[in-house]
């Protein structure tokens, strides 16, 4: 779906708490989306009360926000007609944490942004795990000179999940 917004379109910030529940809409769209066999062990309010009492609040978190564009529901704009499209949690570490994308809005350079913001953030490398299952954010983070170093049976993560470990060393 194009919607003709460009990627200079969107802005790159740091989410404030006002944000918190467009971030958490994100989130749970874009999870539904790009991993429909992983089972959330934690229900949408749970999510939303994390991201707004913990990630936004106490991590670094960064939003892609990008003008509204025709067509587009219009209950996640904010009165100016801007609206998360995109996060990225950056852990104090070298962590990529999280970095997820509205389903209408992949594909056009936000994510590649996202990933130059976290070189740019922890320039010493960063490492992250994505669900074995998910084979297009392995391609997306390989492009992106990410390299797996360590799969595992998905016990150490609560969504008990087979996962990959990518490290970006610069």
């Amino acid at each position: 779906m194009s919607t003709g917004h460009a990627p200079s379109d969107v802005a790159l910030r740091r989410a404030v708490p006002a944000d918190a529940g467009a971030v958490a809409d994100v989130y749970l769209r874009s999870f539904a989306a790009a991993l429909p066999t992983v089972v959330r062990p934690r229900s949408d309010d749970e999510v939303r009360a994390y991201i707004g009492d913990v990630v936004v609040p106490h991590r670094e978190t960064w939003v892609a926000e990008a003008a509204q564009a025709d067509g587009q529901v219009a209950e996640a704009a904010r009165a100016d007609g801007r609206r998360i499209v995109g996060l990225m949690v950056l852990g104090d570490d070298a962590l990529l944490s999280q970095l997820y994308l509205d389903p209408d809005w992949r594909g056009r350079g936000i994510g590649d942004r996202f990933v130059a913001l976290a070189k740019e953030r922890r320039p010493g490398g960063l490492e992250l795990w994505t669900f074995q299952v998910n084979t297009p954010a392995h391609r997306f983070y390989e492009r992106h000179g990410f390299v797996a170093a360590e799969s595992t049976d998905g016990s150490g993560n609560e969504e008990r999940e087979p996962d990959v470990r990518y490290v970006w060393t610069p």
